[in-house]
C-alpha cells in the first residue's frame, strides 16, 4: 500500500485561501485523495493509522 502526505499546490487552492496564507495537506492511498488537513501533523497521524489498519489486514 501507498500512502502519501503532499503539501497542497497553491494553484489547486482558492483565492481566498492562498489570501488567508492557509496551507493543506493532502493524504493519498494508492493514489486517490482519502483526507484533507490543515496541519502537518495531523496528516501524517492519519497516514499511520492507514498504514496500521492496512497492515492489520494483510495479518488476519
Amino acid at each position: 500500500m501507498t500512502v502519501k502526505v503532499t503539501e497542497r499546490d497553491e494553484s489547486k487552492m482558492s483565492h481566498e485561501g492562498q489570501a488567508a496564507g492557509l496551507r493543506i495537506w493532502d493524504v493519498h492511498q494508492q493514489g486517490q485523495l482519502v483526507g484533507m488537513f490543515h496541519n502537518e501533523q495531523e496528516a501524517h497521524q492519519y497516514r499511520v493509522e492507514l498504514e496500521d489498519l492496512e497492515n492489520q489486514r494483510t495479518t488476519q
